[in-house]
């Protein structure tokens, strides 16, 4: 696979006519319901559907768009990067997986360390 950047994965997400994330499609790649979703994303289930949480909802997905985008850079794939979020323990985390510190409301921890995997420092 090549070139697969933020930008892709953005688009890949977008909302159809709209330059906002669609959740549909990022539970869709993430192999999750809505209602896994919307916890993970740290809104209610109902805004993740309503056109009038569009800003809201793009907000709360794009940390996770850019660390599955991330993620896709460094496993070669969309796929591996889905499974990575999902199933990989980082290290340091006492086996917590990337999906759990999103949930956590520390995806900026993750986005901190895979920027240090990228500069090459492994935990």
């Amino acid at each position: 696979m090549t070139g697969i950047t933020a930008e892709n994965w953005t688009s890949r997400f977008g909302a159809d006519n709209s330059p906002f994330l669609s959740a549909r499609r990022v539970a869709e790649e993430l192999g999750v319901t809505m209602t896994e979703l919307a916890a993970l994303a740290g809104v209610a289930r109902n805004t993740l559907t309503a056109k009038s949480g569009a800003r809201k909802v793009d907000a709360a997905l794009s940390p996770v768009v850019r660390i599955l985008a991330m993620a896709a850079e460094m496993t070669g794939g969309q796929d591996r990067a889905a499974i990575w979020f999902k199933h990989q323990p980082i290290p340091g985390w006492a086996g917590k997986t990337a999906y759990d510190l999103v949930r956590g409301g520390k995806a900026d921890r993750v986005i901190a360390y895979l920027e240090a995997v990228r500069a090459g420092v492994y935990a």
